[in-house]
Parts: structure tokens; sequence; C-alpha cells
């Protein structure tokens, strides 16, 4: 009495579905695009620049540590630098706890 009847819709649907697929995956491509060119690709950068700095650390080079310890080096190894903190004081570290190396003949900043 009171129903009213329901009709089906058609028309067009099966064939736009490929485009309405790709305006939907678009964002997300996009987004990725972003993130790697300002998140993943420089810090990939910085990472083959430390690895680089660390394999060419050599004696009387100074040398800090991610802990906070400036030193000279004094004896470089395959996986291990020897640094002289103090006069008579030598610590080893591992090479990839180096966080930067200054070369041998670089000038502080308060010099």
């Amino acid at each position: 009495m009171f129903a009213t009847p329901a009709f089906a819709a058609t028309g067009g649907t099966a064939g736009g579905s490929g485009a309405g697929f790709f305006v939907q995956i678009f964002p997300l491509i996009l987004i990725f695009v972003i993130f790697y060119f300002l998140l993943i690709r420089p810090q990939q950068r910085r990472m083959k620049q430390h690895r680089q700095m660390v394999d060419d650390v050599k004696p009387r080079d100074t040398a800090i540590t991610s802990g906070g310890l400036i030193g000279k080096v004094t004896k470089v190894d395959e996986n291990e630098v020897e640094l002289e903190i103090a006069q008579g004081v030598k610590v080893r570290v591992i090479k990839s706890m180096l966080s930067d190396v200054r070369p041998h003949g670089a000038k502080a900043a308060n010099d």
C-alpha cells in the first residue's frame, strides 16, 4: 500500500570504473613520491656521506664520537679507531660511532 517500487540504477558505471580507480589511487602515489624526494632520498645521501667520512678517517685527524668525546685519531683498524682524548689517555671506538671527522690541519672555530 504505502511502499514505493525500488528501481536499480542503470547506466555507464562499468565503463568508468577504471578512471575512478586511478582517481582514488593517484593521491597515494603522489604522497609516496613526495615522501621519497623530501625524506628518503636526502637520508640515503647523508648515510652515504657519513659512511664515506668514516671510511676515510686516518691518523692525526680529529674525531667526534656520538657520545660527545673529541680526540685525535692515533690508530685506525678495520672496524675500530683509537682516540687520544687527553695526553696519555687513549680509548678505542667503533668506527660507526663517529659522528664527525675533521681532517688534520683544520683550524678550530676559536683559534
